[in-house]
């Protein structure tokens, strides 16, 4: 922890009136700063000889829609193994402690010429989740975005060709939102008819996901 202290008085001081929070834990610093001030942090990082933070190691998403609930804890069941119980969401307490705006991006950087690596984090609006984009800082930024894109729906202002890069062109929804069923909204299949692909509803009815357990004297009778 020690040897991240002088870094993390440097950034203070270059980022005095950006920074919303700096924090040290498991031996890492996160530097969150609000969306509007990205691309002047981002490049002071990556060209200011102080830091020079020459790669973005990656760049994801973060949905904090139901940050501090789960599905697996219950007030009945134990805690451990498959004896945990299933109760939904909707029968919890809805509310949580996380007052924040729901997405994030965040940003691992690293810096070979000073062995320092840095987590970057800025929250973007919830009513328009949009941040400028990196990609004129860090080239490796521009996959990276139209990930985060194509999996939460975050928009990056600026980005040269912000477009699907995993899911197919047709798709529906952002995959990784927390509110985004875990089945779909619509599946895909080839028409011989129409000769073409096409997308119907889909028609596979949602469930809450239960481990199988597999008792050993049931797997004795099986093979006997």
């Amino acid at each position: 922890m020690k040897k991240l202290e002088p870094l993390a008085e440097k950034l203070q001081a270059a980022f005095a009136h950006q920074v919303e929070e700096l924090v040290i834990a498991n031996h890492e610093i996160t530097l969150t700063v609000p969306p509007d001030h990205i691309i002047s942090v981002c490049e002071k990082l990556r060209f200011n000889a102080e830091f020079q933070f020459e790669m973005l190691m990656d760049l994801c998403g973060v949905d904090y829609l139901h940050y501090g609930c789960s599905e697996w804890e219950t007030f009945q069941a134990t805690s451990k193994g498959f004896e945990r119980g299933v109760q939904p969401l909707q029968e919890m307490n809805p509310h949580s402690a996380w007052t924040k705006p729901r997405f994030a991006v965040v940003y691992h950087l690293l810096s070979l010429a000073h062995n320092h690596r840095l987590r970057v984090k800025a929250f973007v609006p919830d009513a328009e989740p949009m941040i400028d984009s990196v990609v004129h800082v860090w080239n490796s930024a521009n996959w990276y975005e139209r990930e985060a894109f194509d999996l939460y729906g975050i928009l990056f202002k600026g980005h040269p060709d912000l477009r699907r890069i995993l899911t197919d062109y047709g798709f529906i929804g952002h995959p990784f939102r927390k509110d985004f069923p875990l089945v779909g909204n619509v599946e895909v299949r080839y028409d011989a008819k129409q000769e073409r692909v096409i997308y119907e509803p889909v028609d596979i009815v949602p469930r809450t996901l239960v481990p199988k357990v597999i008792r050993a004297d049931k797997k004795e009778q099986h093979h006997a």
